[in-house]
């Protein structure tokens, strides 16, 4: 089977993060590319694991050396896919897991044809506000400028491939599931399927000769 990209976006604090752990720990046919971020790590983040910690001077260094497949500003702070890591677990059969938001995932549709996007849509304005208030991560400023990013980025919701409304993590991520199943069914993803049809169709010639030489 073609691997293929899998992009998760949705307003900060819309759960595609959670949504993406949960479904990395529980398939073994999905792999995770760490993004590269200039902004500070979060209590508990880990670099090289949550991102790629880097510096305004050597994000934009190997921004234009054509290192990262996107890049955006988001909340003050640069933030990029590396192309190698990306071709790299595609390269060993993993479909590849990015949550990004929408002007990165704009980049990659457009550059890329093994995409699959879902918007990870709150179930309401109260709920998505409420989850980004208990992060305790963010000065009421960067609040507001989030909540006004959710704003704008709602309006891409309809460029995506599917959109998947987050009130129950357990549904949501069953959702999600069953939409990268029915994907890595598509009869172009099936690299095998052109000989698994002849095969069948040969033994059913074999199958109709001996009935009719019976």
């Amino acid at each position: 089977m073609k691997p293929f990209i899998l992009i998760l976006s949705s307003p900060s604090g819309g759960g595609k993060t959670t949504i993406a752990k949960t479904l990395l720990s529980a398939r073994d046919d999905l792999a995770y590319s760490v993004s590269a971020t200039t902004r500070a790590p979060r209590e508990g983040e880990v670099d090289g694991v949550d991102y790629h910690f880097l510096s305004d001077v050597e994000f934009k260094k190997r921004r234009d050396e054509g290192a990262f497949l996107e890049s955006a500003s988001y909340g003050g702070h640069l933030y990029g896919t590396l192309a190698e890591s990306v071709d790299q677990a595609m390269d060993e059969g993993c479909h590849i897991v990015l949550d990004i938001e929408v002007s990165g995932a704009r980049q990659i549709r457009e550059r890329r044809n093994d995409v699959v996007s879902i918007f990870i849509l709150p179930p309401s304005a109260s709920d998505l506000v409420e989850r980004l208030g208990k992060r305790n991560t963010e000065t009421r400023g960067d609040l507001e400028t989030r909540m006004r990013a959710a704003i704008e980025e709602l309006k891409e919701a309809p460029q995506y491939d599917y959109v998947v409304v987050n009130e129950d993590k357990i549904q949501a991520v069953a959702e999600v599931a069953a939409i990268i199943d029915a994907e890595g069914k598509r009869t172009g993803r099936q690299e095998d399927l052109r000989d698994i049809i002849e095969t069948l169709r040969l033994n059913l010639v074999v199958e109709v000769e001996a009935r009719a030489g019976g």
